[in-house]
């Protein structure tokens, strides 16, 4: 009986499912939207709903059974603390699966951009987390629920409302000036600062702020010298390091740990203060060797090689790496 193994990378806006034979040859893909617990009123019902039913499409269209999967990996939005991990468990349990992981869709980028599978991963995109897997296979994440309270200062969210703050505290609030407050009124259309605050509240509360132009302005007056955007900026290379350097002190790593740079603001970042300060604070956080990549292929890699590794209990060679790397780049375009 021929044995095929199941990725799932679940975002808060779309989910990937590849299916794959434990050779690491391509057999199948299936594109849905989000299966997050938390994008939905039912909650978890949802995320059992959605999955069940794309898994078994996938499934019935390649004429295969579940007694045919011999391992499962989801890295899902959500996943963030131990109950809600627990739920998920049970949920994938249901749908059929014996031999599975899941966790935060960060660990995903462990998997997709280390040479070994174990590292720290460092999310910044429209929201920040890190996790982190050690050799051994011990897991830790470090913020990641969108909240100040466990140092996610950073994404494109929390820069784009950054650099907005930063001009209402220019105007109002006693802070120096900075230029940035000219084209971010220009950019939102506020001909007298008087009105600032009424159309931030309605763009806000639309969700039409504009969040890529608003960080590109913040990281090009950054790179200017405005000390306002700098402060900025550096406080959330700061917060990044923290949670970053956080994974690697509270695992068992050797002397060397490589760190994936994940997310469109890390991957599409226009300045390089951001990463510079990074390593900066980093490198004063940990006593590592620390080697950084840029995660440049999808995370949904990182589902699929993670299951193979479940199959052959190692992680996948650089032969079968390349090849799941080159089929899912070749179906998500």
């Amino acid at each position: 009986m021929n044995k095929y193994v199941i990725g799932v990378d679940g975002g808060n806006s779309k989910t990937d499912y590849f299916l794959f034979d434990i050779e690491g040859n391509f057999v199948d893909h299936l594109r849905d939207g989000t299966c997050s617990h938390e994008r939905f009123p039912d909650a978890y019902q949802s995320s059992f709903r959605i999955m069940n039913e794309k898994i078994n499409q996938l499934l019935a269209r390649n004429a295969i059974s579940m007694e045919n999967i011999a391992a499962g990996a989801f890295g899902l939005a959500g996943a963030d603390v131990p109950i809600q991990k627990q739920n998920l468990s049970d949920i994938i349990t249901r749908i059929g699966f014996k031999n599975f992981e899941v966790d935060n869709d960060s660990f995903l980028g462990i998997k997709a951009g280390t040479s070994m599978g174990y590292g720290v991963c460092s999310i910044n995109g429209s929201g920040s987390v890190a996790g982190g897997i050690d050799p051994q296979g011990g897991r830790l994440q470090v913020g990641g629920i969108g909240s100040e309270i466990c140092g996610d200062e950073a994404g494109g969210f929390f820069l784009a409302r950054k650099a907005v703050r930063t001009v209402y505290d220019s105007l109002y609030r006693m802070s120096p000036a900075t230029s940035l407050s000219k084209p971010v009124m220009e950019l939102l259309e506020i001909s007298d600062k008087f009105y600032y605050i009424q159309r931030i509240s309605q763009l806000t509360a639309t969700g039409q702020l504009p969040v890529k132009e608003l960080v590109q302005l913040l990281f090009r007056h950054a790179d200017a010298g405005d000390p306002s955007a700098v402060s900025a900026v550096e406080n959330s290379a700061l917060q990044l390091a923290k949670s970053a350097s956080g994974c690697i002190n509270n695992l068992s790593f050797g002397d060397t740990v490589e760190i994936v740079l994940a997310g469109s603001v890390w991957v599409k970042a226009e300045t390089p203060l951001l990463f510079d300060k990074f390593k900066k604070y980093v490198s004063e956080f940990t006593d590592k060797n620390c080697k950084y990549n840029i995660l440049t292929v999808p995370p949904a890699t990182g589902a699929v090689l993670w299951a193979l590794e479940l199959v052959n209990n190692s992680f996948a060679d650089i032969g079968t790496k390349s090849k799941v790397i080159a089929s899912v780049e070749d179906t998500i375009k």
